[in-house]
């Protein structure tokens, strides 16, 4: 990732018809198409997790491609954002 601009966390539950749907698959594949890194996951009580850290335009972009591609299954959406950790090499799904 480039250190020009900056660089921050997002990270996003997304609530609804979420799991079960290939929600994980779809935002792993949508995450190919950005340079960022972080993870999808389900929760324990039907929500899905995204933690993604790039730079704050590329994030936005992928998040509104996620958003778009899964607007059906999704009924809110909370958003939090800090600074980046660094921590993440690549966009994984976890179980």
């Amino acid at each position: 990732m480039a250190s020009c601009s900056r660089l921050e966390r997002r990270e996003v539950f997304y609530a609804g018809r979420v799991q079960g749907v290939g929600f994980r698959y779809t935002v792993q594949h949508i995450a190919r198409q950005f340079t960022v890194a972080g993870f999808v996951r389900n929760l324990p009580d039907g929500r899905v997790q995204l933690v993604a850290e790039g730079e704050s335009t590329e994030l936005e972009a992928f998040l509104d491609q996620v958003a778009t591609r899964m607007s059906e299954h999704i009924q809110s959406v909370k958003q939090g954002v800090t600074a980046a950790s660094g921590e993440y090499s690549g966009f994984s799904i976890r179980y």
